[in-house]
Order: C-alpha cells, then sequence, then structure tokens
C-alpha cells in the first residue's frame, strides 16, 4: 500500500499509541528478517479502521458516515477486546456454573531461552501441563474436569517467561459411575513433581533426539536438566474462583498482546514510557504494584514482536470434558448431574448492538439522533 493511504501518527486517535509506535518503527520490522506472522499482525493493525481496509457508509439526512472495517487481528487492542468480550458469551453458555481452580506452572528461568530459541517446543507446553494435571487428577480421584490451559510467555516487565495458566473445575465427572464430584483437593507437591519430572524429561529427549540447535544450549545441558530435577520449581494454586470470575482472569489473556495501551504512558520518536509489573512488591503487597519502564521504539516493538505466536498456534486451548471431541458427547450428561438446564450458543453480536451493550454507544446514530442506514460499501485503498 502506498504510504499515501497510510495514517500519519498526527492523524490517529491520541490514545491509539500502539499504531503510533509502530508506524515509527516500520522500516524496523517489516523486512524478511522478522517472522513473517509479525509482520502480518503488525500490518494489519496500522490499517484498522482505516481506509486501507475499505468500509461501509451509513447516511441519514443530516449526512453520511464511513465505518472502516476492521483487522480482526489478536494483536490490536480493539479487535481483541471484542473477541474477548465475543469468547466469554460462548463460554458462559458451554459452561456449568461450578467453581474453578487455577493452576500457574513454571519452570526455572534456565530454560527459558531454550524455548525461546525451539519455538515449536513452546508450542508442546499446553499439551504437557494438562497431561501433568489429567493424569494426576485421574491416579487420585478417577475423575475427568472441565480444563483450560493459557499459554504465556510474558512476565511482568514483558521479559521472555514462558509459563502456563491452567483453569480447571472445583470438581470433576467420575465416568465409570455417572456422577458428580463436587470438590476435590489438589496436592501441590505433588503437581510440582509431576511438572518439573515432564518438562526436564521432555527437553532432556529432545534433546537426545536432536531437535536442540546446539549454539543455542548452555554448556552441559544434560548435566544442567538432571541439576533442575533436584530443586524446587514454583507453581501456584489459586483458591476456587466462581465461574464470572474465571472468565474475566482467563479473558485478560487471550485475543491481546500483553500490555494493554493505558499502560502506555507516552510515546515520541525516541522513546516509549510504558508501566510494568514489579513481581517481588506485588506479592510482598498482594495488590499489583507498577513501575515506569524506558526504552527506545525500536526497543518496544522488539520485546512484543517475540510475545507473537505463530500462524495456526493458539493462547488458549482446550482439555478434559472441554476438549473439542469430547464436550458433545458429556456437556448433557454433566448439566444432568447438577441439575441445571443445558444453554444453546449465543448468537453472534453484531458490532452496533456490542457497542450498544457494552459502552452505551450507538453508532448508527448521528448528531441529531436520527437513525442512520446502509447506502453503499468503500472500497480498499490500495495496498502498499
Amino acid at each position: 500500500m502506498n504510504s499515501e493511504h497510510t495514517p500519519r501518527p498526527e492523524q490517529m486517535k491520541p490514545d491509539h499509541k500502539l499504531r503510533q509506535i509502530l508506524e515509527l518503527t516500520h522500516e524496523h520490522w517489516d523486512h524478511p528478517a522478522v517472522r513473517d506472522f509479525v509482520r502480518q499482525n503488525f500490518r494489519k493493525v496500522r490499517m484498522c479502521r482505516t481506509a486501507a481496509l475499505g468500509g461501509e457508509v451509513y447516511a441519514s439526512a443530516a449526512g453520511e458516515k464511513v465505518f472502516y472495517h476492521t483487522c480482526k487481528s489478536k494483536c490490536c487492542p480493539g479487535c481483541g477486546n471484542r473477541g474477548t468480550l465475543l469468547w466469554q458469551r460462548e463460554q458462559w453458555a458451554t459452561l456449568p456454573d461450578v467453581p474453578f481452580v487455577g493452576f500457574v506452572l513454571t519452570m526455572p528461568g534456565v530454560f527459558w531461552p531454550v524455548f525461546q530459541a525451539h519455538r515449536p517446543l513452546q508450542h508442546d507446553l499446553p499439551a504437557l501441563g494438562a497431561a501433568v494435571l489429567q493424569q494426576w487428577i485421574w491416579s487420585q480421584y478417577r475423575v475427568r474436569l472441565y480444563m483450560v490451559v493459557v499459554q504465556h510467555t510474558f512476565g511482568g516487565r514483558l521479559n521472555y517467561n514462558p509459563h502456563l495458566h491452567i483453569m480447571v473445575s472445583a470438581g470433576g465427572l467420575v465416568p465409570a459411575e455417572a456422577r458428580w464430584v463436587q470438590s476435590l483437593t489438589f496436592d501441590h507437591e505433588q503437581v510440582m513433581d509431576l511438572w518439573r519430572s515432564a518438562v526436564c524429561a521432555y527437553l532432556f529427549k529432545a534433546h537426545c533426539n536432536g531437535l536442540l540447535r546446539p549454539s543455542y544450549l548452555p554448556e552441559e545441558f544434560n548435566d544442567l536438566i538432571l541439576r533442575q530435577t533436584q530443586r524446587r520449581w514454583n507453581i501456584h494454586i489459586t483458591p476456587q474462583m466462581s465461574k464470572g470470575h474465571f472468565l474475566r482472569y482467563a479473558g485478560r489473556y487471550i485475543r491481546r498482546l500483553p500490555i494493554s495501551q493505558k499502560r502506555i504512558l507516552q510515546v515520541t520518536e525516541q522513546e516509549v514510557v510504558y508501566q510494568v509489573k514489579d513481581t517481588r512488591q506485588s506479592k510482598a503487597s498482594r495488590t499489583t504494584v507498577l513501575e515506569e519502564a524506558h526504552c527506545t521504539p525500536v526497543e518496544f516493538v522488539a520485546i512484543l514482536s517475540q510475545h507473537i505466536l505463530n500462524r495456526y498456534r493458539h493462547s488458549m486451548r482446550y482439555f478434559g470434558l472441554l476438549a473439542p471431541r469430547t464436550k458433545h458427547t458429556t456437556s448433557a450428561v454433566v448439566f444432568a448431574l447438577l441439575g441445571q438446564q443445558p444453554r444453546s450458543r449465543p448468537p453472534r453480536q453484531r458490532w452496533a448492538a456490542s457497542l450498544i451493550k457494552h459502552f452505551g454507544v450507538d453508532p448508527l446514530r448521528d448528531a441529531c439522533g436520527h437513525r442512520m442506514r446502509w447506502v453503499g460499501h468503500r472500497q480498499p485503498a490500495p495496498a502498499f
């Protein structure tokens, strides 16, 4: 697309700081050395709600208005927020009204660069974490749970820190007896030991099979793995939470970048000022403690790029009773055992209805309050 059809920073809304940063650093990320999917998503964010994507024209007696199409990118703050709201509506209908428990499974920092340099290994982590929990739960209770795995690649300071957030139902289905167990107790030490053994065995086998590039590994990598099996790993198990709390919690981490627009405080050609989480102080005070960080726009884009998953990779995956091949055969049984009525999948909200519901704004009314009607398409501007 010609640059003349791409919005300049001074033409943008003042709150779209991410797009400003991408405009300032365009030549640094839009070249073949950068992963294709990173470039594709950043291009979409630049074009979102601009003439580059075309639009729909609505008019009334007072005039007309063009609503440009959205990019649908997971990296776009606006599109990601709408995707999250739609996901929450669908999951509210799918899940029964039962409490949930959260697990946070981390790993030692010496393994972070290994997973960063070998992204295909990182994509196996959700299945690995789900298998660990399912194995332990089955051995203890012979039950199957609702399970959602959210994969994170970022820490509080946006550093590369691969770990898993796993939400499971606090109760489970006993298939052999067709009954629902209301509340389960999870053993912190046993789950930690299984997770530690699974990750170390996975890396050891990958190394023995020649899947790891020696130039990206620490010296004596197998000995390093052995040492990690002898230390304590940090995992966290949350108290029970309601289904509504679970959906709000999980919704913060899907279909979006690891930093919100409101945490980007200032953007100039020389510097980006943004807020990061001070993990240690947050744990000590049990509240979120934020502090300012400074970097150049190029450095900020490099930080964000490392957290964008490749094409066809999902930040959220479903296992147990929520697995795609399972939920259609077990959902009705679980709802019946709980004495709850199954819910049909809600119809997808139109964009105008969504804005009215969540923001109290009707985009199809003009300045005089009159209803506008659709009158035509606006073709996309030439691509760059």
